[in-house]
């Protein structure tokens, strides 16, 4: 049976169900002739008398009887879809595919992510920590974070939800061997430990008095992983320059002492960013307001 004879299955129906046509019009909203149209638009498909009509009621012929029957399951059938897709845009359902850097996914996106999926136990994470750039749309992934301006794509859409500030400093032990950078321009006469990697950081900047001042080594050592370099200095081996949502809490225990800190350039933002469609799923919806919601006020490594 074709899809668009779904309208006259339901005037059959509700004729069937309200006794004459002038009760199923009522029911359906329509007029009175538009369901006499649709039983002899079915009668006419399926070439059978499906109704005997008289001018006070209406009865089923045999043949009738079966299609009601079966038509009945099929309104049925379609009524249980309305529902289970209505639950499914109130509660988020499924797997939510979420992808961010590495060092702020593990520390700081796992927790909320953890907390969320406890909340709604019907739905599941597939998560991707990575340093290299993803196109969520053709990878698949739900929502991405992103440090940065966004990349120009219609697809997407962007929200911020916090602040990335770079951090120089150096531990206690390297700074009392050999001292510690006034300026950035001193930068060259030590140890400086670079972040190595196609997407990432590969120069350091500075606010300075005459503009932007750019250190590009040379380094004692380039790195691939954020944590490794923030390990190294800590041990000792140098000065290095990471978000603070990286180094913030080796400072707090000491480990690390903060450099340069009149010259720290503005903060860049960090993004929500998922695809531009107009019904977005709960899952993507509410686990975004509730990202939003406990980094509105003030992100976990700067309270």
């Amino acid at each position: 049976m074709e899809i668009n004879r779904i309208g006259d299955i339901s005037a059959f129906v509700a004729s069937v169900k309200y006794g004459s046509y002038t009760h199923a019009a009522k029911h359906l909203g329509l007029s009175r002739s538009a369901i006499g149209k649709s039983i002899v638009r079915l009668e006419e498909q399926m070439e059978l008398r499906l109704l005997n009509r008289t001018t006070r009621s209406l009865s089923l012929t045999d043949e009738g009887r079966i299609l009601f029957d079966y038509c009945q399951q099929i309104l049925e059938g379609l009524e249980e879809v309305d529902h289970v897709m209505a639950s499914r845009r109130l509660e988020p359902i499924g797997t939510l595919k979420v992808t961010a850097p590495h060092s702020l996914g593990h520390r700081y996106i796992l927790p909320i992510l953890d907390t969320f999926l406890k909340k709604w136990p019907g739905l599941k994470a597939d998560i991707s920590f990575t340093d290299r750039f993803v196109d969520i749309i053709e990878e698949g992934f739900d929502i991405g974070i992103r440090v940065g301006e966004p990349k120009d794509d219609s697809r997407l859409l962007t929200r911020i939800i916090a602040w990335q500030k770079m951090q120089t400093c150096a531990s206690p032990q390297y700074i009392k061997l050999y001292g510690s950078p006034q300026t950035p321009e001193d930068l060259a006469k030590f140890d400086t430990i670079f972040l190595n990697g196609s997407n990432n950081r590969r120069s350091w900047k500075f606010k300075t008095d005459s503009g932007i001042y750019v250190f590009e080594g040379p380094e004692k050592m380039k790195i691939d992983s954020s944590d490794a370099i923030l390990a190294s200095a800590v041990s000792g081996f140098g000065i290095i320059q990471l978000p603070t949502y990286i180094t913030q809490e080796s400072i707090d225990q000491l480990q690390l002492i903060p450099l340069l800190e009149k010259y720290t350039v503005e903060p860049e933002p960090i993004r929500i960013i998922y695809p531009s469609k107009k019904h977005l799923s709960p899952r993507i919806r509410m686990f975004i307001d509730y990202l939003v919601e406990q980094w509105t006020l003030l992100p976990p490594w700067e309270k």
